[in-house]
């Protein structure tokens, strides 16, 4: 039962809302003025707030701005005798769901009512699953390199500055990414994720940049590329060091003027996008044998954070193992499974040159052929 809170400094109004709305299956609260509305807002979660304008001690606006800043998803639907345009206007500015005039239309009323639980709704499963994506996401390890690479990532993810990330193949460096979208103030638009080595050499551009209907054989239509998709958030270009060296251009010229054109195109297109890159390359190495551009590594290199091998922190094996055995479970629908001792010491003997990717492949093996308790005999027979 969704449950509404009807803020009025007239009795009559509350006391016929109230009559309604009971009627429809709803549960009500009331509050005579703004000032007690606010108070049990902060007390009490409530689906929708039904909320006057004109009140005494604390107006529906004023009111409206103070519990929007305690983030707990109450939708607000303001009502107001006076209809005038710069109180809806105002209304919607501070974050209402809408606004209705009194004497509020019986049918809209009830329209605005339960799209606003379904906004309430939508915004309240939207939280629950960033939370579950980020746990997913969530750096594990205890160990000194990667408290650094932590640190690291708290203190840029606040910035606009670009990351380059280096580590060797399933290292975690997409995780570093994802966390430093996560953290900033991006992370409410977009990550669009580009794997350069994935990519044909003669399509990476229309890839990041999108292309034209007719541009060259086979685009039958426009496409609009990464870097468009990625406007307002974060473009995360993975194997950076695999991109071709025209496509570097192209890149290192979106960077410097934060425009980019479309393959084939002539127009400008502005982008505002926050660019992260990775590389399990050397890239001085690969800029001293002429495959990338040194003044587009610079570009990049503001920031690095190198996420070691796992081999350098095998004290964190045990941290991520279970995280993996938690994982894993839940992700089945079963109970997690147990490590024996032994067996977790031999899991940080080896040697690990899949790195935390093939650990999580090794600790999924493991479940799917071993019984509750994995032991040293299954270790030694399927790692």
């Amino acid at each position: 039962m969704a449950k509404l809170l009807i803020v009025d400094d007239e009795k009559a109004i509350r006391s016929a809302l109230r009559d309604i709305l009971e009627y429809e299956g709803y549960e009500i609260d009331e509050a005579r003025d703004g000032e007690e509305g606010l108070g049990m807002l902060q007390r009490t979660q409530y689906d929708v707030a039904l909320c006057d304008i004109a009140m005494p001690k604390l107006n529906g606006l004023e009111m409206l701005q103070k519990a929007r800043e305690s983030s707990k998803g109450t939708q607000f639907v303001m009502i107001s005798a006076y209809g005038n345009v710069e109180n809806a206007v105002e209304a919607t500015k501070s974050g209402a769901f809408d606004f209705i005039t009194k004497p509020p239309d019986l049918n809209r009323l009830l329209i605005t009512i339960r799209n606003a639980i379904e906004r309430a709704k939508l915004e309240q499963e939207t939280k629950t699953l960033k939370k579950r994506i980020y746990k997913l996401n969530e750096i594990v390890g205890e160990s000194d390199p990667i408290r650094r690479v932590k640190e690291t990532i708290n203190r840029v993810a606040a910035t606009e500055a670009r990351v380059l990330i280096t580590g060797p193949n399933g290292s975690g460096k997409e995780m570093v990414a994802k966390q430093i979208h996560e953290k900033g103030s991006r992370s409410a638009m977009s990550l669009v994720e580009v794997n350069c080595a994935a990519i044909p050499s003669e399509l990476i551009e229309s890839e990041l940049f999108g292309h034209e209907k007719g541009a060259f054989t086979g685009a039958a239509a426009r496409r609009v590329g990464k870097f468009e998709q990625a406007d307002g958030g974060t473009l995360f270009l993975d194997e950076i060091g695999d991109m071709s060296l025209s496509a570097q251009a192209k890149v290192l010229r979106a960077l410097q003027e934060n425009k980019i054109t479309r393959v084939g195109g002539d127009k400008e297109i502005k982008v505002n996008v926050r660019v992260i890159a990775a590389t399990n390359k050397d890239l001085r190495q690969e800029i001293a044998n002429g495959n990338f551009r040194e003044d587009l590594f610079h570009r990049l290199s503001v920031i690095v954070i190198h996420v070691p091998p796992l081999a350098d922190r095998r004290g964190d094996i045990p941290l991520l193992t279970d995280k993996f055995l938690q994982d894993i479970a839940t992700e089945y629908g079963a109970t997690a499974k147990d490590l024996t001792s032994d067996a977790m010491t031999y899991l940080q003997s080896l040697p690990w040159t899949g790195n935390v990717r093939e650990l999580r492949n090794v600790v999924e093996r493991l479940v799917i052929m071993c019984g509750d308790e994995i032991n040293l005999e299954d270790v030694r027979a399927y790692a």
